[in-house]
């Protein structure tokens, strides 16, 4: 079992030094979330009963690629995955260069977390088509390939083209989301899948059954990653079961579940708190698997 840590509604100054922590700690992965703007969406929220966001204007939503490079700087072995970046809200060459760039500068410490997306505002402010976004997602994932890769490309209505700089090594995608359409998508293009809420043993290995379906129907026999927040408990044994399920990381985020005391002691939303969390997480899980 490999950790994640989600990072999630951080502070944009906070990153660097939460990084630092994570790969101090025996972080696996650092995640951050994508988006372009906040607004009186009126596209429901779907992870909330309300369909509002669990968010308002003063929650940070730095661009995820900038801060991955950031990152990679003050770190040498912790890795960085989008959890998920909205790949269809842009287009094809603006990915292609950001991702590949930022795998360059990180030594090929990138994963590339990639969803479709739900927010109808953002694909109108970028002007993508925002009811095509799913076939659109399944078009670009094999062209960013061939393009990380290095490979000349042929696309409509342009002469045969590549992109550089490129990094060594292939991007691992996977692809988030628990619909039929994105586990479907997950078992056809990805190399993981990446669970984008979390989730309960029950809803999980709904999933996992689901998932399992597509990978077979696909033909696909070689490992796969299955990233899953779980609605745990931290402890290794817990964590032991849900590996032999076939989950190969999970994604915690400790200071969510700070003890009173060390709220009292570091302060409500304090990069102090959450490293002292991140710490203590470590040794009481981590450590233990």
């Amino acid at each position: 079992m490999r950790f994640w840590l989600g990072a999630s509604f951080v502070d944009t100054d906070q990153f660097l030094e939460l990084a630092r922590a994570a790969e101090r700690c025996g972080f696996d992965t650092l995640t951050l979330s994508d988006h372009l703007f906040y607004a009186d969406f009126a596209t429901p929220y779907p992870y909330s009963r309300s369909g509002r966001p669990r968010w308002d204007a003063r929650t940070h939503w730095p661009d995820a690629w900038v801060t991955i490079g950031a990152m990679a700087a003050v770190t040498s072995s912790l890795r960085f995955s989008p959890n998920v970046y909205i790949a269809p809200a842009r287009d094809l060459f603006t990915v292609a260069k950001q991702v590949s760039t930022a795998a360059v500068l990180s030594r090929d410490r990138v994963t590339f977390g990639v969803g479709v997306g739900w927010c109808k505002e953002e694909f109108v402010g970028t002007g993508q088509d925002f009811h095509t976004r799913g076939w659109r997602l399944d078009a670009m994932l094999p062209v960013l390939r061939s393009l990380w890769a290095g490979e000349t490309v042929t696309l409509d209505g342009l002469p045969e083209l590549s992109i550089s700089p490129t990094p060594a090594r292939p991007i691992p995608v996977y692809v988030g989301g628990d619909s039929d359409a994105a586990l479907r998508r997950a078992a056809r293009l990805g190399d993981g899948w990446l669970g984008n809420r979390i989730y309960t043993e029950e809803q999980l290995d709904t999933v996992l059954d689901t998932l399992r379906q597509h990978l077979s129907e696909s033909g696909r026999t070689e490992p796969f990653d299955i990233v899953a927040p779980l609605a745990v408990l931290p402890d290794a044994d817990t964590y032991r079961h849900f590996a032999a399920k076939g989950v190969t990381a999970t994604m915690a985020a400790p200071w969510w579940l700070a003890t009173p005391e060390e709220k009292a002691r570091y302060g409500e939303g304090t990069l102090e708190l959450k490293i002292a969390t991140m710490e203590r997480f470590a040794e009481e899980v981590i450590a233990k698997l």
